[in-house]
């Protein structure tokens, strides 16, 4: 019976996506780790790895189709004992359920935890006591190596007793796995939950009529989700704002200080000073990292800080991972390589999921000041207008200062008025007082 290639779900709120070029063709043998297709979610172009060995029996979602819904079957793989007489009357309704284990097919969290990574680096396949090749999916590979797992030591739940990553995670947790038909909870499911889905798009179409001459643009996957999720956002979330002007004379010069005796190829902008300075003041008002669930409220440990960056076609949040343990030159570092990758595609999934709270920085296009829209299921972002001289009144009289504003967008179900209060004014006092964020 062939194996069915599904169409993965790359992201928390991925429904479908485009599938935007097969890098084999049918005929063509694969093995465990070959990259398939380019995907193209409402974040990145990903590539698909193949997670069963076998034949590409038959393309059956043809390259450049848009809106392959989620769980979709994309291809049949033949497998070592099958010729294309298999491919006869094969079922291409979705993923296989039930059947003995030869028939059976990957389970969509063995796919697409194989998918949401980078292909695992190269090295020589993992054996057991026999000799024989141990079966594991590119990830738990990948998570094995990085762990120190010993691969012929663990038994596998996927099919055809493949490791999947929840085997790898319960072997360093020495918890029995659960079985491919009953995927367990990951750790990131414990702690974010993701957003609500939004209802289905109601196919409104405005009154065109009188309308100059126009070229259509048809709407990308990213652009689709971008309209929903914002819409979601701002019907579902009881947004408010909290605006605070920061003179950042200090900042400016303490940055200049900073890139003269930086070491080569770092400079420090004034955003990674924003990011520095909004992770410090998260770890004084931890009320304020927060994300909202119906059952509870989580109070994350951990200042992952979402920054917006502008890419063709829309934007995406690459995280800077517990960015309050980090340095500025480490977060400038870091930001840079991320907002690269981010405008060429590269993004992998564990690199722009997940964040506890946001930044998006409109200063450098001159804008004074804005409110930005919260990313559900983070509870606060924060908008970063222009510096620029104002008057202020200093010692009672008037002076010239450059002058930042800033608002915070906040959940009132998550964060109060006070503790969003609580949050502006440690941010204002870090950013006025730069020197105290290096400490």
């Amino acid at each position: 019976m062939p194996v069915k290639i599904l169409m993965p779900a790359l992201s928390p709120t991925m429904t479908e996506g485009t599938l935007a070029k097969w890098l084999v063709k049918e005929g063509d043998t694969v093995e465990s780790g070959d990259v398939l297709a380019e995907i193209e979610t409402d974040k990145a172009t990903m590539e698909v790895e193949a997670v069963e060995e076998g034949k590409i029996g038959k393309i059956l979602v043809e390259a450049g189709t848009e809106g392959v819904a989620v769980n979709a079957v994309i291809a049949l793989l033949l497998e070592e004992d099958e010729d294309a007489s298999a491919l006869e009357g094969a079922d291409t309704s979705g993923p296989n359920v039930g059947g003995d284990a030869k028939s059976s097919t990957p389970k969509e969290d063995e796919k697409t935890e194989s998918k949401d990574v980078a292909p695992a680096t190269s090295s020589a396949p993992a054996t057991s006591k026999d000799g024989d090749r141990v079966k594991a999916s590119p990830l738990a590979r990948r998570i094995a190596s990085q762990e120190g797992v010993e691969l012929s030591g663990v038994d596998g739940s996927g099919p055809r007793g493949r490791i999947v990553k929840r085997d790898i995670e319960a072997a360093l947790t020495n918890k029995p796995a659960a079985k491919a038909d009953a995927p367990a909870a990951t750790k990131a499911d414990a702690t974010i939950a993701p957003a609500a889905k939004a209802p289905a798009a109601s196919g409104w179409n405005p009154d065109l009529t009188g309308l100059p001459e126009y070229e259509e643009i048809p709407n990308t996957s990213m652009r689709k989700i971008i309209a929903r999720r914002l819409t979601e956002s701002k019907q579902q979330v009881p947004h408010f704002y909290l605006t605070i002007d920061c003179q950042i004379d200090n900042l400016l010069s303490v940055r200049k200080q900073l890139n003269e005796k930086a070491a080569e190829g770092v400079k420090v902008s004034v955003n990674d000073m924003v990011i520095r300075a909004s992770s410090i003041a998260l770890k004084r008002v931890p009320a304020a990292n927060a994300i909202w669930t119906d059952a509870a409220i989580l109070q994350c440990k951990q200042q992952d800080i979402s920054v917006a960056v502008a890419i063709d076609g829309g934007l995406i949040t690459p995280v800077i991972r517990n960015a309050g343990g980090k340095g500025l030159a480490e977060i400038s570092t870091e930001m840079k390589a991320l907002a690269a990758k981010a405008r060429d595609g590269k993004l992998q999934p564990q690199e722009f999921q997940g964040g506890t709270f946001s930044v998006s920085n409109l200063g450098m296009f001159g804008i004074k000041d804005f409110a930005a829209i919260i990313n559900p299921p983070q509870g606060c972002i924060l908008a970063v207008g222009a510096g620029e001289q104002r008057p202020v009144v200093k010692d009672g009289a008037l002076a010239i200062a450059t002058v930042m504003s800033c608002t915070l967008s906040v959940d009132h179900r998550v964060v109060d008025g006070a503790i969003g209060a609580q949050f502006m004014a440690e941010f204002k006092k870090l950013i006025e007082d730069p020197i105290s964020m290096l400490l």
